[in-house]
């Protein structure tokens, strides 16, 4: 039977042992195991039940880890997506007033279109009709975003009526510690120490209990949790209120978010062919969609590749062992998902200010010294955290692109596809501008 699996996943092949996979599935699962603490959080403030989404967030990202090493045979681990959930909540519920079940219903549809645009090999044209250089950007964007809101959490950044924003009391208890838990946090990720943003939330949540700081009280979880938000998606109400723009965020971000992991992995992991493809990029995509479905109907926000699956690639970890090791340690992290009320903003805070800064390394990407490139990138990339929405930025920066192309006579004809998206933003914000 270990002969069978080692010939399927190719050990021989890719050079790899059980051992180093195994160890290289643990260590991408201590890299990543904060979004078991920081997803619930973010996902709650949206009204979705706290030890529910708990639940749904660790299966989820089973389901998809394991997926993705049985078919596609890659070391690459899913969970909800960080600046996906923010979207969720921030953008989506909380400014926009749609319920939870609504906008879960929108994931659910992302996710059915995913499957059948990568069916039909749309999806693959897709990818190849936007720019990198506005990938990247939207990639930092987006961290951006994500460090804006663990800023707001925090405390260190607060509204102000004459400037918009301000800075908050760094006296406040809250503040002063999610300081201290950033400044852990960056101190372990310099010394390389697996897990750095876990113990970093861990250690920041033990202290902010020691400080009487935590009030909280046993809501129950596990895998019966799950009853208040499995199957609780409204497809109908996502459909009925004309909320397709919101279906369309979800599926392009995850579209876009999904292909830089892809690279960034590949790449790390020498996987990627002669000609620059990605082998079995298929099936791939498939367990990608797959997975987001599955969380929606469990009850969690779009599921997709994370990018701290490079360190269980640098780790040695080459096949879909690594990501099936990950997905059973998910799994396993379900009997935790009752406690995770226990941990405070300030814990959760300066994990969303660390990831979002490491999301911006895509931006040495872009080539700021070209106007053609640099416009739109900038607009896509500053855009989205100060209209707290991934959408607006996304569609400045299409529309600059093609705009400027079109104007400077620098357009293609092979972008077409480019230039139909631009329309489709360009009419989008006439009509949220009649509205």
């Amino acid at each position: 039977m270990l002969a069978f699996f080692e010939r399927y996943f190719e050990f021989k092949h890719l050079g790899t042992n059980w051992r180093t996979e195994i160890l290289a599935g643990v260590t991408t699962f201590l890299t990543m195991a904060y979004i078991v603490l920081v997803n619930p959080a973010i996902l709650a403030a949206a009204g979705v039940p706290l030890p529910a989404v708990s639940a749904a967030t660790c299966l989820s990202a089973a389901f998809g880890s394991i997926m993705m090493g049985v078919v596609a045979r890659y070391p690459i681990a899913l969970a909800p997506g960080m600046g996906l959930n923010a979207y969720f909540t921030y953008t989506v519920c909380l400014k926009m007033h749609i319920p939870w079940q609504t906008a879960l219903g929108a994931v659910f549809l992302s996710g059915l279109i995913f499957l059948a645009l990568t069916a039909a090999g749309i999806r693959q044209m897709i990818l190849r009709s936007i720019p990198h250089e506005l990938y990247a950007a939207v990639a930092s964007g987006i961290g951006l975003f994500i460090a804006f809101i663990g800023f707001r959490n925090a405390g260190l950044v607060v509204s102000d009526p004459a400037t918009f924003v301000s800075l908050g009391n760094v006296r406040n208890p809250t503040t002063a510690l999610a300081l201290f838990g950033l400044a852990l946090m960056v101190a372990l990720e310099i010394k390389k120490v697996r897990g750095s943003i876990l113990i970093g939330v861990l250690v920041t949540t033990g202290i902010a209990w020691a400080f009487g700081m935590v009030h909280w009280t046993n809501q129950g979880g596990g895998i019966q949790a799950l009853a208040q938000t499995a199957f609780k998606l409204d497809i109908r109400g996502a459909l009925s209120k004309g909320l397709l723009e919101i279906v369309f965020v979800f599926f392009f971000v995850d579209l876009f978010d999904n292909l830089g992991t892809l690279v960034a992995v590949t790449k790390r992991a020498g996987l990627i062919a002669a000609d620059h493809s990605i082998p079995r990029l298929n099936r791939i995509l498939f367990a990608d969609a797959t997975a987001t479905i599955f969380g929606s109907l469990t009850g969690t926000s779009t599921v997709t590749s994370y990018v701290e699956s490079t360190a269980g690639v640098a780790a040695g970890g080459r096949s879909g062992v690594t990501a099936i090791v990950t997905g059973l340690l998910f799994l396993v992290a379900v009997a935790a998902a009752p406690f995770v009320g226990i941990v405070p903003a300030a814990a959760t805070a300066p994990a969303l200010i660390l990831v979002g800064s490491m999301m911006l390394a895509t931006i040495t990407e872009i080539r700021w010294h070209e106007p053609l490139v640099a416009v739109p990138a900038f607009l896509t990339l500053i855009l989205i955290p100060l209209t707290y929405s991934i959408a607006n930025g996304l569609g400045f920066g299409i529309i600059a692109w093609a705009v400027l192309h079109l104007a400077t006579g620098n357009w293609r004809k092979q972008d077409w596809l480019l230039y139909i998206l631009a329309l489709l933003f360009a009419l989008r914000f006439v009509y949220l501008g009649a509205g």
